[in-house]
């Protein structure tokens, strides 16, 4: 039995701009329900995009980002082109001219890619080719088992998984790995297997290398962990 991955979940100055930032970029709709401002799924990926308000500022490069696909040059440009419209920008992380490949963060810093089309590693994921990720093989081996996704690249120490049913992979890039300056902007939210209980869930997690995290969430319904590179992330009661 495995974890559902549930959300992806921002931290957000501002979740009325961000949510719709995103929206814009990703060609989705926003709406609220209990969890907030949140983006559903559609075909190109299994999880909800969820905005949380935090008054903590951003203090280094997030440990995940998007990597967005692009069918063609055009669409590329049309991607960027869109991204400032919405309120994004360029960003500089010492990416070399002749990359392909255009930087950018939304309107609170948090950085993603907009990938030039023909790249084989995103073929066939949809708008969100990857959350690439920082952090060592050990961390994508976790992943691996604590959501039941096959290793779909082992090499070089970089890893990377991908659900069976296709969409979104999540990768990690090997060393060297960022030093974390604070609480992630972005974690996964996962729940039980159908049938299946919270606490069993985290034990299992447990058994495979995550540990308790407290980030000063209180009396919750939810259990906030970390996974073997000191990621956070939670598990929810079952959906």
């Amino acid at each position: 039995m495995t974890s559902q991955l549930v959300a992806l979940c921002f931290d957000a100055h501002d979740p009325a701009r961000l949510a719709p930032f995103w929206a814009g970029v990703l060609g989705r709709e926003v709406v609220e329900d209990d969890d907030g401002l949140v983006l559903l799924p559609n075909v190109d990926t299994e999880f909800r995009i969820e905005f949380f308000p935090t008054g903590d500022e951003k203090t280094g490069p997030n440990q995940m980002h998007f990597d967005l696909t692009s069918a063609s040059l055009e669409e590329q440009e049309r991607t960027v082109a869109r991204v400032l419209e919405l309120g994004g920008r360029h960003l500089d992380i010492g990416q070399l001219p002749e990359d392909e490949h255009v930087v950018m963060a939304d309107p609170e810093g948090n950085e993603f890619c907009v990938i030039e089309p023909g790249n084989d590693f995103l073929a066939g994921t949809g708008v969100i080719g990857a959350l690439s990720s920082d952090g060592l093989q050990d961390v994508g081996y976790f992943w691996s088992a604590a959501l039941g996704w096959p290793l779909v690249w082992d090499q070089d120490e970089e890893t990377a998984i991908q659900s069976t049913r296709g969409g979104s992979k999540i990768s990690w890039g090997g060393p060297p790995v960022e030093p974390k300056t604070g609480k992630n902007r972005l974690h996964l939210d996962l729940a039980p297997p159908a049938g299946g209980g919270q606490q069993a869930e985290v034990d299992r997690l447990l058994a495979l290398g995550a540990t308790y995290a407290d980030i000063g969430q209180g009396d919750v319904s939810w259990v906030v962990m970390a996974d073997p590179g000191g990621n956070e992330f939670c598990v929810l009661t079952p959906r």
